[in-house]
């Protein structure tokens, strides 16, 4: 890629267009891709607006993934991707027609049907609300009601991997580790399959920290950045952590997904 060049990925949709931004997202992250920005059309209904969005993309050079269930919409797409030679990606389109071909089902052809209201949705929503209410420790009584209790020292991404799994429609709850701070007698009720311990190398976590203070504004050489004491916590929580005998996750370098990934295998088994 040219340094100098923007490049863009159209991503369209009959429903919210969120099935195809997750794969556009998931592969961008296979590249160096900071110069790329993805644009999202949602609520897709006519013909008229896949001309004018094939035509657009066509100026910028970029390329297209959508998911249309529609097959009129479908199609129009394939024959304005030729017309222009624009390159589209149907990111739906083959498992229907897997599906189509050896089951011999016919599809529903409604746009939104990940997003209608069934117990799983609902299910999530208890999950999110769960999460932010035992966010950082704030209801240790609830620790006990968790699928899951996240512990680790601060910026071990504790709070954003609880809201990812919560997405999921697990209830979890995370705790900060800090040597000066007792720790609820519930932690030590649960068991140990329940808890996942996060950590991190020092030098990382030292970089993260330093970036969190410029980023609050305040003063550099805080004892929550100092390399020592991020060591003292982290040696802490490892023995806290062999303590309950808990699955450990080291997240350095792990992307969020990655981690949950981890953790949603080793409560399935």
């Amino acid at each position: 890629m040219k340094d100098e060049q923007l490049y863009e990925i159209t991503i369209c949709s009959d429903a919210l267009g969120e099935t195809a931004e997750a794969v556009v997202r998931a592969t961008m992250r296979q590249f160096d891709a900071h110069q790329v920005r993805t644009k999202r059309i949602s609520h897709i209904k006519t013909e008229d607006e896949i001309r004018a969005i094939m035509e657009e993309a066509a100026s910028r050079g970029g390329f297209v993934a959508y998911t249309l269930v529609q097959p009129e919409l479908r199609e129009m797409m394939k024959e304005e991707a030729i017309r222009l030679g624009v390159r589209a990606v149907d990111v739906m389109g083959p498992m229907m027609e897997a599906f189509i071909d050896t089951w011999g089902d016919a599809p529903k052809r409604k746009p939104g049907l990940l997003h209608q209201l069934d117990e799983d949705y609902f299910r999530r929503v208890e999950a999110v609300e769960f999460a932010v209410k035992c966010d950082d420790g704030r209801d240790t009584g609830a620790l006990l009601k968790a699928q899951l209790v996240l512990i680790g020292v601060s910026r071990t991404s504790k709070t954003p991997l609880s809201i990812f799994l919560a997405h999921k429609g697990i209830k979890v709850s995370n705790l900060p580790l800090v040597p000066e701070v007792k720790l609820p007698r519930e932690l030590f009720l649960l068991p140990s399959s329940r808890i996942v311990g996060l950590t991190m190398d020092a030098e990382k976590l030292y970089k993260i920290r330093t970036e969190r203070l410029k980023a609050v504004g305040l003063p550099f050489g805080s004892k929550y950045a100092e390399l020592d004491r991020i060591q003292e916590e982290l040696q802490y929580a490892e023995g806290l952590m062999k303590q309950v005998g808990c699955l450990v996750v080291n997240v350095t370098d792990r992307a969020i997904e990655e981690t949950a990934g981890l953790i949603m295998d080793y409560l399935q088994r």
